[in-house]
This record gives C-alpha cells, structure tokens and sequence, in this order.
C-alpha cells in the first residue's frame, strides 16, 4: 500500500513535529499562564451548551 520511502518520512515528519510541538508549547507555557488565566471557564461553558443543544435535540426528538 505505502512504500518504505513512504512510511519512513512519515515516521520522521510525526517524530518531529512532535518534538517542535513540545518544544515550543514549553517555551510558551509562561505565557499561557499570564494571558490566557481563567480560559478553562469559557471551555467549560463551551462544552455545556454543546451538550444542552444535545439535550434539546433529544428531548424534542421523542
């Protein structure tokens, strides 16, 4: 299906994009802390009204 020329770049393309994802997510975190305090509410009221939409499309479904 895939050729080893294939498989290898994509074992080395997935290796380090993840090492530069870790790598810069660390240099960053500081920043995270200072600008964005508090961003977990706004998830957390994200994903309740995804779920009472769900719950509305349930409930009216029936």
């Amino acid at each position: 299906m895939f050729t080893e020329g294939q498989l290898i770049f994509t074992a080395i393309f997935v290796v380090a994009f993840v090492a530069v994802t870790i790598y810069v997510y660390r240099r960053d975190s500081r920043l995270h802390k200072v600008y964005y305090k508090g961003s977990y509410k706004i998830l957390i009221g994200f994903l309740c009204f995804i779920l009472f939409l769900f719950f509305i499309k349930g409930f009216l479904k029936h």
